[in-house]
């Protein structure tokens, strides 16, 4: 495919809406880039693509809950791109964990600096932040509370989810870049203070995630049998001995709870077989957070021998804010899902839990989509148990911030922060990930990570990070494949019910031959069609339509201009922008629109399948393909989610040609 580059202005907006992918991952990965590359077979360059904006690319290749398929417009047509397992198939080649590692930071590394940043946490805020940091050059020394590195990746999440050597490896190579110091068993409030870091290091990062579980206030919550969900993860995947019954309760409703009813059933086999500013949390992201925990505690309860795992939520089915996937693997392996109750008290006998006792649910949310659970009158009934855990959310721990740090909490009890910066009140202090945020998504986290490098980099040196470059490309001949509507999305490859036993990898991932097939399904989203022509060229539309009688998805129409209706403020903004427009109006000026005669080029952007047969069709050459790419101008070759976030060149969001 020839290819030529060409210097043109893009709008924000309009070039955002062609990288839905991109633009709904938090560290703005090019999802769609790297998918195309494996298309192609050249996997080592799509893995960069993938790793060298994601310093936890590894992990987020099991474990995302990428938010990036949720966008992926070819989950409008049939099923969306399996971008995350793409992601793993490129990780277990080239990644940390794999035989052949491929180091990505080789030469991006700049001279060191004068300066010493302290990070409090090791998990993928901390992590991601010291990674970036590292790179511009930094003296980073990290304090974790912990005996291990990686926070609720190591502490949090069940390791037939995501292995331990995986987060093993992640964080070795992060910690191979550059001057980073890891002090393990150090603990803010216990062994020093934000004050004391403050007089110690130029910056500071607060990420220390929210490690404690929400509590429920029922009657019955401190017998015998009855934990809490955090607890009890952290206890399993740190090895330490935990006494479990053999029918086990799982409260909850969101995926934390999942993570914590499947830990359960391994630990019961084992043990029975065998003898911001005000900041509003996402209650999205809160939900989310708890179902999965609630998930992955019941299905590992019944693969490690529990007799029976119930689980209760107050959500219908069809409301429980679990995956779909979660909800139905759990089904699958026999978690007995009881949704629609919610919990009244904890029944005991001898100072130890024997049943749950729920009420129907009436509604969980209020007029106003607020959560506030109410039930019907005398609608109780009992659910026997030996064991309870409760999966109800996590919440951070910042009893270690004093007065003398001089950071602000807010009524929440949540750090307040700069949106932009992540600076706290505190000057030199800043925060991200669950501390500020609440419960969120790993890639918030990472992102966080990113914004926060950012964010101190800019404080101690006094400089702004530029602004993305938009890199245009022509594409000469492009063509997609001929059945790209019929290609189907394969089913990712998962070990059998009979397999799933202590801490196995339940997802086994895509192999070559399928990773090849299932990326060929990308619609290419950052390329489009551009009806300007070229002026070097000569080219203009001679209002043929033969790119309207070509196009398969019916997304273009030739129309007059009568039909269409300028009011004052489109006019106005397309005078304001005027040196913009290129070929759009020619030499006509905005507010001659809905005056003269003429014809215009109307193209329905959701619906372009980037199939390129309008171009190939065109006789003056007026329609092309190009594609659009965001290029670093950070002195690091780091492209930063904070300046992707500040305004691009400008494009006109009208895509057309209009003739006289």
């Amino acid at each position: 495919m020839l290819q030529r580059f060409v210097d043109k202005k893009v709008d924000r907006d309009w070039l955002n809406t062609n990288f839905p992918c991109m633009m709904a991952c938090p560290a703005h990965t090019n999802a769609g880039r790297y998918v195309a590359l494996i298309a192609e077979g050249e996997f080592e360059e799509a893995y960069r693509t993938a790793r060298e904006p994601n310093p936890m690319a590894s992990i987020c290749g099991r474990v995302c809950a990428h938010p990036c398929e949720t966008a992926c417009r070819r989950g409008e047509i049939d099923k969306p791109i399996a971008i995350r397992a793409l992601k793993r198939f490129l990780t277990e080649r080239y990644g940390p964990e794999s035989r052949h590692p491929v180091d990505v930071n080789a030469g991006r590394t700049q001279p060191k600096l004068p300066f010493r940043i302290a990070i409090v946490g090791a998990g993928p805020v901390g992590l991601s932040s010291a990674h970036d940091l590292a790179l511009m050059g930094y003296a980073v020394t990290i304090f974790e509370a912990s005996q291990v590195a990686g926070g609720m990746l190591y502490l949090g999440l069940p390791e037939y989810r995501l292995p331990r050597d995986v987060v093993e490896a992640q964080v070795r190579e992060i910690l191979s870049i550059g001057d980073i110091i890891l002090k393990l068993n150090h603990a803010a409030g216990r062994d020093f203070t934000i004050a004391d870091l403050r007089r110690d290091f130029d910056a500071v990062l607060i990420a220390v995630g929210a490690h404690r579980s929400r509590d429920l206030t029922i009657p019955g919550v401190n017998l015998d049998g009855v934990y809490k969900g955090i607890d009890f993860l952290l206890n399993v995947n740190l090895g330490y001995r935990f006494t479990i019954g053999k029918k086990v309760l799982v409260i909850g409703g969101g995926n934390v709870a999942m993570d914590v009813a499947r830990s359960a059933a391994r630990e019961v086999l084992r043990q029975h077989a065998g003898g911001v500013e005000n900041f509003e949390p996402s209650q999205g992201s809160i939900d989310a957070v708890a179902a999965r925990e609630m998930m992955d505690v019941s299905l590992s309860a019944l693969r490690l021998g529990a007799q029976e795992v119930h689980l209760v939520c107050l959500e219908t089915r069809g409301e429980m804010p679990a995956a779909l996937e979660e909800i139905e693997e759990a089904e699958e392996e026999g978690i007995i899902i009881h949704p629609g109750l919610g919990p009244k008290q904890i029944i005991g006998e001898n100072g130890r839990a024997v049943a749950l006792e729920v009420l129907k649910t009436k509604s969980v949310f209020d007029a106003n989509r607020r959560f506030n659970p109410t039930f019907f009158e005398n609608s109780e009934t009992q659910l026997a148990c030996d064991t309870i855990i409760m999966a109800i959310g996590q919440a951070p721990n910042l009893q270690f911030l004093g007065a003398e740090d001089g950071v602000e909490v807010s009524p929440r009890g949540l750090i307040a922060v700069n949106p932009q910066t992540l600076m706290t009140s505190a000057a030199g202090v800043f925060a991200g990930g669950d501390c500020v945020f609440g419960p969120r998504l790993i890639i918030d986290s990472v992102a966080d990570g990113k914004r926060a490098a950012v964010g101190i980099d800019e404080y101690l040196r006094g400089i702004e990070h530029p602004a993305p470059i938009v890199e245009v490309e022509v594409l000469e001949r492009h063509s997609m494949p001929l059945d790209l509507l019929d290609l189907l999305r394969p089913q990712i490859p998962m070990l059998p019910l009979n397999r799933r036993t202590g801490v196995t990898e339940v997802e086994i991932g895509f192999d070559a031959e399928a990773a090849v097939a299932e990326a060929q399904r990308c619609l290419h989203c950052w390329v489009n069609t551009v009806f300007e022509g070229m002026a070097e060229d000569g080219t203009s539309c001679i209002l043929c339509g033969g790119c309207v009688d070509v196009c398969p998805e019916n997304c273009l129409e030739l129309v007059s201009l009568d039909r269409i209706a300028f009011d004052e403020a489109t006019t106005g903004q397309l005078a304001e922008v005027r040196d913009l427009l290129g070929v759009e109006l020619d030499d006509i000026k905005a507010e001659e629109l809905g005056v003269i005669s003429g014809s215009a080029m109307l193209k329905d952007e959701s619906r372009c399948i980037r199939c390129g047969l309008c171009a190939a069709r065109c006789p003056a050459g007026t329609i092309t393909m190009e594609s659009f790419n965001l290029v670093s101008a950070a002195p690091t070759g780091l492209i930063s989610v904070e300046s992707i976030d500040r305004p691009l060149r400008s494009r006109p969001p009208l895509a057309g040609a209009v003739k006289r």
